[in-house]
């Protein structure tokens, strides 16, 4: 993959994401997804798909962000207490009306480049409210979380499909996959697939093409082959041939010959 191709393509005016720069940080979370991917062998429309969600999880920075930080926001990294105090404050409002459980009140809230909520969720995924603000970290909650369907159930792979043509090609359901992440697919779907687009054709102006490294072969145990019956009888009946003619000849021989007394 060409890299220096994939930013020149993200940095058009007319790419859908980013705008004309990408400052230094967005490069660095880029990049860290990209080495993911690759180590990974992840498919092209499913790193435009995981690209797409980092990139509206985070507002644009390609960092893993504390919830309530959006891209207009001036303080990057608010203390703890002003992020509960802000969710408390919309929560009250009634602005949170899919929230049944409050999740932020000890300190859980949504951390990371996708937003992992819940002390049982930081726990699956073995983070800490520390450690789920790691970029390296937050890259691999990202990647298994969407991979293998650990957010919600549903993962990258169910929202692949064939377009009807001739010959079939493949496509992905951008709009769809926001599921994978969250249930507000009806009013963020339609976000997810404008980036997940554009993410697409950076990806292939970039000449990406995800190497799926092959698994090392088991050792096979390889049993004999069985000999025939007819190929059994056929030799056993050649031996006991040969074991008749021994004894015939052995027969004429003097029991004396070799020294031995006759019985």
């Amino acid at each position: 993959m060409n890299r220096a191709a994939f930013f020149a393509a993200l940095r058009r005016r007319a790419s859908g994401v980013f705008g004309t720069s990408l400052s230094q940080q967005q490069v660095q979370g880029v990049e860290a997804i990209l080495d993911e991917a690759e180590r990974r062998g992840t498919s092209l429309f499913h790193l435009a798909a995981i690209l797409a969600e980092a990139y509206h999880e985070t507002g644009g920075q390609m960092q893993p962000v504390k919830e309530t930080v959006y891209a207009t926001s001036k303080e990057r990294n608010p203390p703890d207490a002003a992020v509960i105090a802000r969710i408390e404050k919309a929560f009250k409002a009634g602005k949170l009306p899919w929230v049944k459980t409050p999740y932020w009140r000890e300190g859980w809230f949504g951390r990371g480049l996708i937003q992992l909520t819940h002390k049982a969720n930081y726990d699956k995924f073995g983070v800490t409210k520390e450690t789920a603000l790691d970029l390296k970290t937050s890259v691999r909650v990202m990647f298994d979380g969407m991979e293998k369907g650990r957010f919600t159930g549903r993962k990258l792979a169910d929202y692949d499909y064939l377009v009807v043509s001739n010959p079939p090609v493949p496509g992905f359901k951008y709009y769809s996959s926001r599921a994978i992440v969250n249930g507000d697919t009806p009013t963020v779907g339609i976000k997810i697939d404008a980036y997940g687009k554009a993410f697409e054709a950076a990806l292939r102006e970039a000449g990406y093409a995800a190497h799926v490294p092959l698994p090392a072969p088991e050792p096979v145990e390889i049993d004999p082959l069985p000999v025939p019956a007819s190929k059994s009888r056929g030799i056993a009946a050649l031996i006991l041939a040969a074991l008749a003619a021994a004894g015939t000849c052995f027969g004429q021989i003097p029991c004396n010959l070799f020294g031995a007394f006759c019985g």
